[in-house]
């Protein structure tokens, strides 16, 4: 377990998902089409898409590579937080409209209401709003309280699908509130997601998941084993390139290269980021929010 002082900043937050793409038209008219990020850059080959300016996701294609196997450790869902209901339901039904978006279910987590999605790729996408924090219930053993209950899509949009959202996807904040992961163990998840990079566990199911967050959120990183378990390093594939952690300033980069340097832990510091690879080769990127923004 980390120490107090080991615990990542209060205002951690998560920024841009990287992946790698197959087809770049494709994946930009899902995700600018249907989630309704605005495509800020655009080169032969890669694409930057956001809102209000602040990156949110990083589409690079390379027509070398291949689908990783179910089994694989990589990308489970990229989740994208929504300020309002009615600005999730705008882009849920945005969404559903698209041809090739697949709906994989809906869920009422307690803590958030969530939409899930696979984009034209087959990489997973929740769409989802929290709920107001006073609201959470901490467990006794001091987990924040998740549960996967029924949520009915085609209710919800009969509350909250307001005229102008169901003409137009709502062109409101929405950023990665959090990334979920397929990894082969939960103990070596545990190992560098908690004890290295220095997250807190906020809920614990066994040998199955695992959910971690800074600040007291539900979560900001979660690990599963439900398709994974026993997987190994990563190849080369489509899907997940790269995950990126925004730290307050750059004296908590620094903090945490000096903790993943005692660990005996491969990485890169350039003076301003921080580049490590997880037990599975899944790239992490550690950047300041200053510089983010």
């Amino acid at each position: 377990m980390p120490t107090a002082a080991d615990l990542l900043p209060d205002a951690t937050a998560m920024g841009p998902v990287t992946l790698a793409v197959a087809d770049l038209d494709r994946m930009i008219a899902f995700y600018h089409g249907g989630v309704g990020l605005s495509v800020l850059a655009q080169d032969r080959g890669t694409a930057v898409l956001g809102r209000g300016g602040i990156p949110t996701l990083l589409l690079d294609q390379d027509g070398t590579l291949a689908h990783a196997p179910a089994t694989a450790a990589g990308l489970y869902h990229t989740a994208f937080l929504f300020d309002t209901a009615a600005n999730l339901a705008s882009a849920v039904n945005s969404v559903a409209r698209q041809p090739r978006a697949v709906f994989q279910g809906s869920a009422d987590h307690l803590v958030s209401e969530a939409f899930y999605f696979a984009d034209p790729e087959g990489n997973g996408v929740e769409l989802y709003v929290d709920r107001p924090r006073d609201v959470w219930r901490i467990e006794p053993s001091g987990d924040i309280a998740m549960a996967t209950l029924a949520l009915d899509p085609n209710a919800y949009l009969r509350e909250h699908l307001t005229e102008a959202g169901a003409a137009a996807v709502a062109d409101s904040p929405a950023r990665v509130g959090h990334v979920h992961l397929k990894v082969g163990d939960l103990a070596a998840a545990r190992q560098f997601y908690v004890d290295t990079l220095g997250f807190a566990v906020t809920a614990s199911y066994g040998q199955q998941a695992l959910f971690v967050s800074a600040g007291g959120y539900h979560h900001h990183v979660g690990m599963n084993t439900w398709e994974s378990r026993g997987a190994g390093e990563r190849s080369p594939a489509l899907g997940l390139g790269e995950v990126t952690i925004e730290l307050p300033d750059h004296d908590a980069i620094a903090a945490l290269t000096e903790r993943v340097h005692s660990r005996g832990i491969t990485h890169a510091f350039d003076g301003a980021e921080l580049t490590v690879h997880d037990p599975w080769r899944n790239r992490i990127r550690v950047t300041s929010a200053t510089d983010a923004g």
